[in-house]
This record gives C-alpha cells, sequence and structure tokens, in this order.
C-alpha cells in the first residue's frame, strides 16, 4: 500500500461497508472511520433523531462537514460512509480527490435479506416499513444512487464480497 493511503467504502445500506470496513483496517494496520459513527459524535445525537429533529437537509450538510474533516487527515485510514454519503454536495469527487473509492455493489435480494426488520428499523428511511416497501425503497435507493456509485475508483461485485478480495483488487490498483 501506499504511504498514507486513504480508502473510502461506498455502497447500499446493507452492503457491509462498515463490516468490511472494520476487519480490512485492522489487517492494514489502518485507523477505522465509520462516518454515521462520527456524525452521532459530532451532534451528540443518534441519526434517527437528527433527520426527524433537524430534517434530512441539515443531516446531508453536516455529513459534509464531518465527511471532510476525516477525509483532510493526514494518515492512512479506512472509511465507511453511509449509503448516501456520496450523493450529496460533491461528496464523491472529494472523496475522489483525497482517497481510493471502493464500491462495494451487491444484490437487492441479498441486501433485503441482511436488513431484517429489527436492522431496517435503526436506519431512518426504512422505519416503519414493511419487506416489500423495503425492498421497493432499495429498489429506488440504487436506482437512485448508481450513477455516483459507479464513479468509484475501484468496484466490486457480488454477494460475498470477502476483505481478501478486497485487499486483492486494491493491489491490483496500487500496482497500476
Amino acid at each position: 500500500m501506499k504511504e498514507h493511503s486513504k480508502i473510502i467504502l461506498i455502497g447500499m445500506p446493507g452492503s457491509g461497508k462498515s463490516t468490511l470496513g472494520k476487519i480490512l483496517a485492522k489487517q492494514l494496520n489502518f485507523d477505522f472511520y465509520d462516518l454515521d459513527e462520527e456524525i452521532v459524535k459530532s451532534e451528540g445525537m443518534e441519526i434517527p433523531k437528527i433527520f426527524l429533529t433537524k430534517g434530512e437537509g441539515y443531516f446531508r450538510r453536516l455529513e459534509t462537514r464531518v465527511l471532510s474533516a476525516i477525509l483532510d487527515k493526514e494518515d492512512s485510514f479506512l472509511l465507511s460512509t453511509g449509503g448516501g454519503a456520496p450523493c450529496y454536495n460533491d461528496n464523491l469527487e472529494r472523496i475522489n480527490q483525497k482517497g481510493i473509492s471502493v464500491y462495494l455493489e451487491v444484490g437487492v435480494n441479498e441486501l433485503l435479506q441482511r436488513l431484517t426488520k429489527n436492522e431496517a428499523d435503526k436506519r431512518p428511511m426504512f422505519q416503519g416499513l414493511d419487506t416489500p416497501e423495503i425492498s421497493q425503497k432499495l429498489q429506488d435507493l440504487l436506482t437512485e444512487r448508481e450513477e455516483f456509485y459507479q464513479k468509484a475508483k475501484i468496484k466490486l461485485s457480488g454477494d460475498d464480497i470477502t476483505t481478501e478480495f478486497l485487499v486483492s483488487e486494491l493491489m491490483t490498483y496500487f500496482r497500476n
């Protein structure tokens, strides 16, 4: 890996950004940041409450500020973003200028299985929805966000992306 590498995972909710990110950061001996966790720390409030009390517009501006602060760090790190983060306020351009974006492309059926009812209720956009509604929401989000995700420097597709596969693709990227 290059000195001071910044790896940023993007993709749909449930694609494995946080799970894979934590494992890979540990393997690479990189700091790990979860953008949503950093937003919660910054605001002192859980994300669903931010959406409810201050609105999505406020949340997206806050998300951009926190993202920019992380991207400006000098050390190597791995960052897991929220699913919508690359799609607002020129965030993807910022991400691609400062680091290596990796799109974890997972099929909608697999995402739906991962977003069980309990998991879905933790995410503001899925709260109160039943399974068919979650499925439709996932499809709609993917349609809206795909154009942004496709601008990632590395794209990994599959329902069982492993850290080994991710490391292999990163090594290929750095060799080129």
